[in-house]
């Protein structure tokens, strides 16, 4: 969530929307606009993870109101910029299993086609044309019947020519067939994730506006100017202290 919020596109939407390189007064035409807007929204705007596992979003402005906007609108592109970066996954993929579909139906289309030659030679079961043949060929030896044992001989020849094809061809249709089968629900399973709004995240809180300054503390800057007073005058003491004793020496 962190990592989505970080976002380019996040950045980029928000700088947009509330021009920001106006807002910070950046100078466009001056040297380095875009690194010097950048680093003025990293500074404003913090993302951090909770004790609690969940992410608190901070973001400091001259206006309060303004900040709490910023901050609830970063909120509401995260599903918009997440669910674009996983449907663009996810299409990505429908396209691969899309491919293999039609590659699939396809080849199945042509097995079909090769097994209607074949019965348009007479090969239809070839496990059971074969048994009957022999067995209806056997009969016709025995009983002295010369041409329709001629006849179940051709047809035999037939059965024996393209037999194997058939017996081939016939498996890996039925095996295509119910991989298909696999395929489409995959297929099925793709396009839900490409075309589907999933929700990623809870809010917890919407972000409001701070009553009083979060930055800079006013006694903070109080306390380092009353610091740095003494420190300064302190300074200046020693130094005309230093001075006296340089001329009295001098004068010695």
């Amino acid at each position: 969530m962190i990592q989505v919020l970080n976002s380019e596109e996040i950045r980029n939407r928000i700088i947009t929307k509330y021009n920001l390189m106006r807002h910070y007064d950046v100078d466009p035409t001056g040297s380095y606009p875009m690194t010097k807007l950048r680093n003025e929204y990293e500074d404003n705007i913090k993302f951090s993870r909770t004790e609690f596992m969940s992410v608190r979003i901070d973001v400091l402005d001259t206006d309060p109101d303004t900040a709490a906007l910023i901050a609830n609108d970063i909120a509401a592109l995260l599903d918009t910029i997440k669910n674009s970066i996983v449907q663009s996954r996810a299409k990505e993929a429908l396209k691969i299993v899309q491919g293999d579909l039609y590659a699939k139906e396809a080849r199945i289309k042509l097995l079909d086609d090769s097994l209607g030659t074949l019965r348009d030679k007479g090969v239809f079961d070839y496990e059971k044309q074969i048994e009957r043949l022999i067995e209806a060929y056997g009969k016709a030896i025995v009983g002295g019947n010369a041409g329709a044992a001629k006849t179940l001989q051709a047809q035999l020849d037939t059965l024996g020519k393209y037999g194997r094809a058939f017996v081939t061809l016939r498996d890996q249709l039925i095996y295509d067939v119910e991989n298909l089968s696999l395929i489409k629900k995959k297929y099925d399973d793709a396009k839900v994730d490409a075309d589907s709004f999933i929700k990623s995240y809870f809010l917890v809180d919407r972000a409001f506006a701070a009553e009083k300054k979060s930055y800079p503390v006013r006694w903070l800057i109080v306390m380092v100017s009353i610091v740095s007073s003494l420190l300064l005058g302190m300074i200046v003491l020693i130094g005309l202290e230093n001075y006296k004793l340089y001329k009295l020496q001098q004068q010695a």
